[in-house]
């Protein structure tokens, strides 16, 4: 008897492909999963999230040995071997990659895995290129676009003849260079500059604009200002025009003069890898940068054609892909649900980290909100003193007029811990009053959050430990 199921074919296997499929089944659908690459996951477990951030705290933990504060404790200058730490990274890729969806696959029948490469040939039809040349066809009830994304090479003359890195190679390197320049100022760029700086590399940061543009003005600043504190060579409103390679050394020529390096990281930002899907033969529409246009229920604008994730016009960020795979199955099913992205915490793992959630000051002014901010360096916080490492800020943007939280910035060690509470209390509409009014553990960074509050009525300066 055939099978008289939904069936739903989703073309990818990262995080909004898995969490698309493990809600389909749940949903009593059967699915269908594509993916053209040798490993299974995407980006986030083999080339982005997973490893960046061992790698990272590996550099973290090396910069700390050379550079604490801590009286009776030497400091000494590590023996880094690089290849050790490369290795055991990439085993910890393996062993998640596994756990997380591999092992899915394994244990759940009702989703097939095909290895190739897809392509529309109707609304309904896709034909698979399989990896040893032959070709098959898939018809679906449903299709799921979830292709993800790959770094964006910029036009510059004499660049792609070069053996620039990406962030694929950058993580995976054996060695590390003597001189890293770093295109690009934004996530990406700037968690692999500090790493490599942290293991001992020389680097330098080449920004067309500041750093982190896109964010409160006031953080790219003062990250520029802690780059060059720790030896980082940061160069602002800087492009370059040409690059040359002359097998050992990189030449960079620049609207500002030149420069010279034995390694070159492109981190310039991700495209959508839509190019293959032949989207012109459906309909489909894209962006200008092929970014996939859906609404908040992951419909394209063809009825039974869904996409999440990197490969379309929604925030690149694995949480935001996972979110959107899980309600794009539920509304294949029969669901009518939306993502909310009002309250979409951000984290760039630098140190210090970069956190923000809703909206900057300047956002919120440009959206007609009459609002007022106040801005608490670290050294009224009192863990921040405690961990003799003052570098930073918080900052809470409210509307004046009811003093509803709409916004928060911040810029401190684990940023990341701190500003998820922030996120909920913007999901909750409270106030600054009632922010301030909370009870917050000491000590703790995350009490920066109700010390600030508690700015917008009082001098902090003036307050015990611990105040009320």
């Amino acid at each position: 008897m055939s099978d008289t199921r939904l069936h739903i074919a989703i073309i990818g296997t990262g995080s909004g492909a898995f969490a698309a499929a493990l809600k389909a089944v749940e949903r009593e659908a059967r699915v269908t999963i594509i993916e053209a690459a040798d490993n299974i996951g995407g980006t986030c477990v083999n080339i982005g999230c997973v490893p960046s951030k061992i790698m990272i705290r590996g550099a973290s933990i090396a910069h700390i040995q050379g550079h604490h504060n801590v009286e009776g404790l030497p400091l000494n200058t590590p023996v880094i071997d690089r290849k050790a730490m490369m290795q055991q990274q990439q085993d910890w890729v393996d062993k998640l990659r596994h756990a997380k969806y591999e092992s899915i696959l394994e244990s759940n029948p009702d989703i097939t895995l095909v290895r190739g490469k897809a392509r529309f040939k109707d609304t309904h039809t896709l034909i698979v290129t399989n990896n040893d040349g032959s070709e098959q066809e898939i018809c679906a009830d449903k299709i799921l676009l979830a292709v993800g994304a790959s770094p964006s090479i910029p036009n510059i003359d004499g660049l792609k003849d070069t053996p620039f890195w990406t962030s694929t190679e950058a993580l995976i390197a054996e060695q590390l260079p003597a001189h890293l320049i770093v295109l690009g100022a934004s996530v990406v760029a700037l968690e692999l500059a500090q790493a490599f700086r942290h293991l001992g590399s020389e680097v330098t940061v080449i920004a067309r604009s500041t750093l982190l543009s896109k964010e409160d003005e006031h953080i790219g600043e003062m990250l520029t200002t802690i780059f060059e504190e720790e030896g980082i060579n940061v160069m602002l409103n800087t492009s370059p025009t040409s690059v040359t390679h002359n097998g050992q050394e990189f030449k960079i020529q620049m609207n500002n003069g030149e420069i010279v390096g034995d390694q070159l990281l492109i981190a310039t930002g991700r495209s959508p890898n839509t190019a293959s899907l032949d989207l012109d033969k459906v309909g489909v529409k894209t962006e200008s940068r092929g970014g996939v246009i859906i609404d908040d229920h992951m419909r394209t604008n063809v009825d039974n054609i869904y996409a999440a994730g990197d490969c379309t016009n929604q925030p690149q960020f694995v949480y935001v892909a996972a979110a959107a795979g899980t309600r794009a199955a539920r509304n294949m099913t029969g669901d009518n649900v939306a993502i909310n992205l009002s309250v979409m915490p951000v984290v760039v793992f630098t140190d210090p980290q970069v956190a923000t959630v809703g909206l900057s000051e300047k956002q919120a002014i440009d959206s007609g909100l009459s609002v007022d901010s106040r801005t608490l360096d670290l050294e009224n916080v009192p863990r921040a003193l405690a961990n003799m490492d003052t570098r930073g800020f918080i900052k809470l943007v409210a509307e004046k007029e009811n003093g509803r939280i709409v916004g928060c910035q911040v810029l401190a060690h684990e940023g990341g811990e701190i500003i998820q509470t922030a996120a909920l209390a913007i999901r909750n509409n409270m106030t600054i009053e009632e922010l301030a009014d909370q009870l917050f553990p000491y000590l703790t960074m995350v009490e920066g959050l109700k010390l600030t509050a508690q700015t917008f009525n009082k001098d902090v300066k003036q307050l015990s430990c611990c105040a009320g």
